[in-house]
This record gives structure tokens, sequence and C-alpha cells, in this order.
């Protein structure tokens, strides 16, 4: 294997690794199930890396960790912000409690509840907004200018991104080593989650296809992909929350450059991979979470016989809401 670690971006295998050590002591090595009736129902064989057991209960812990613990001293003074919908806002609030530094985080007012009060559990100031980036962007900006904190954009930084690597590095360090996957999933909303499984999966094993699955109610990234500029979604509506953001240039780079595909699937199959993995693999997850799983079940043909590896994203649900 090539020693070249360069790509789109300025991230290296030893970013990556970097990460993966400065992280550690406050994570969890999430553990990878697999599901006998699933594979059957799939036609594939199928390792679940189970980030909905992580802490916050979701990937984002990665990248939120990654990014805060990188702050300078003197950024440190002033805390940090961000704006979210729900699991990078209980990310950097995590994070922020975990270095002792104060943590302000703008959220649209229509975030789940639980994902609010999650926030405010780990002792970080909610600002809530329109639900609209306009609207989320400009009340970061006003918290810079009232408090001087520093930004940690959900997506659209190398910090993150590098951190969200580590979820896929430890998947093929455990299961892909001798026998490499065929394909790694994840789902993609802004695209830090799906860069950083792009680059791991890029270093460590470079014979894997990397695809994202996207809702049809929020299909920004399968146009950008195409266009090769970022594109709003002709309509959202979707009960995937987690997934919709639009790409930045910096993931649009990264997931041209080593994503093969982008597939799209309706509400109703997500909501049964959601069902699915809740019957049979007696777990939680969230909507966002299941887009890959009814990816593969739209396209059981296409997976046929392989060796695929799943990022389950995260586990953060409104139970007074559930679909089923």
């Amino acid at each position: 294997m090539s020693n070249v670690q360069y790509t789109t971006t300025g991230i290296t295998l030893d970013t990556i690794r970097d990460a993966h050590d400065r992280i550690r002591p406050h994570i969890h090595r999430t553990p990878v199930l697999t599901n006998h009736t699933i594979n059957e129902r799939a036609g594939a064989e199928l390792f679940f890396k189970c980030e909905n057991f992580q802490k916050i209960g979701a990937f984002k812990a990665r990248g939120g960790l990654n990014a805060v613990l990188q702050l300078t001293p003197d950024d440190r003074r002033f805390g940090v912000t961000t704006h979210s919908s729900g699991n990078h806002a209980q990310a950097i609030a995590y994070a922020a409690r975990q270095v002792g530094i104060p943590a302000y985080i703008v959220m649209p007012r229509t975030a789940p509840q639980v994902k609010k009060d999650a926030v405010r559990g780990y002792g970080a100031e909610v600002i809530e907004c329109e639900p609209t980036l306009d609207a989320r962007e400009e009340g970061v900006r006003v918290v810079m200018e009232r408090t001087g904190a520093a930004m940690v954009h959900p997506f659209d930084d190398d910090r993150v991104i590098a951190g969200q690597a580590t979820a896929a590095k430890e998947l093929i360090e455990d299961y892909g080593q001798d026998n490499p996957f065929d394909v790694i999933l994840a789902p993609v909303g802004g695209g830090g989650l799906l860069s950083g499984t792009a680059l791991s999966t890029h270093f460590l094993s470079p014979t894997t296809t990397v695809i994202a699955a996207e809702p049809e109610g929020a299909a920004d990234a399968v146009l950008s992909f195409q266009s090769g500029q970022v594109e709003k979604a002709p309509y959202i509506k979707t009960i995937a929350d987690g997934l919709l953001t639009t790409l930045s240039d910096r993931t649009l780079a990264i997931i041209r450059e080593h994503v093969s595909d982008i597939l799209t699937v309706s509400d109703e199959e997500i909501v049964a991979a959601m069902r699915l993995v809740w019957e049979r693999m007696k777990i939680i997850i969230e909507p966002s979470c299941a887009v890959p799983l009814a990816a593969v079940l739209k396209h059981n043909d296409r997976f046929a016989g392989q060796k695929l590896g799943i990022i389950l994203t995260g586990g953060n649900v409104d139970l007074g809401k559930l679909p089923f």
C-alpha cells in the first residue's frame, strides 16, 4: 500500500490517528453487531458499527471532542459555540464539560425537546432560533460578539471530520483487517461523517468502496455529487431530522474524490429499516441512522453476497414521537 496519505483536504492518516489518540479517553470504542435475520433479508453480511452506544448517543461526540480538545488556552477562556439541531449540539456541550469551559449552543426551536434537554443537561446554554440556516448562523454570530466564544462548525471543519473518521477506523481495525469489507455505508447530511468515513477507508482499506445514503426528502448531496457544486434539495420533508443540512465545499470535495455513489430512500423505507433494527437487534436507533440499511434493503441485488459495514450513527429518539 502506498505511503502517500494526502488527499483533497489536509487530513492524512496521521491526522486521523492523532485524533483517535486525543479523544480515546473520552469516548467508547463502540461494539460492532451482526444479525442473522437482517443478513438473510439483505442477502449480504452486515456489520453494524453501533455509534448509538457512543457518549451522547451519537458519533458526533468524536468530532466535537477532537475540535474542542484542540482549542488553545486563549480560545478556551471564552468558551465554545456552534449551531445544531441536535447531536452536534450535544457533542459540543459534552466536550465543553469535559474540559471545563462554557458552551453556547444555537438550536432551532423545532429541534427535538429530548435533544435540547440533553444539551442543557451537559451545562450548556441553549439559544433558540428559527429553523433556517440563516437564523442559525446569525445566532452564532451574535453569541461570538457577546462572548468571544470559538466556533466549531458541525461538519465544515477538518478537526470535526478527522474525529468522525475514527468510527470507520475502529470498524476496519476490528472487523476489516484480514477480510476487508466490500462496501462501507454511511448516511449523509452535511457530510462530516461521510467525509471521515471515506478518508479512513481510503487510507486503511483501499479495496473497499464507500457508498452514502440520503433521504429523498432532503436529497441535496446526490445533486451536489452529480453537479460538482453545493446544491440545495428540491424540497425538505423527511423523518430523518439529522440529515437536513447541505454539504460544504470542503465535504463535497472529499466525497467526490472518495465516495462511489449516493443512494436515496423514501421515509417509508427509512421507517421500515428503523423498525427492523428495533425489533430484530433490540437496540434503539434514530431515523437518520436507518438510512444506509434502508438503501441496502432497497438495492439488495446490488449488494448481494457482499460484506458490508454500516455506521449506525445514533440513537437519540424522541420516544413520544415514534413512527410506529
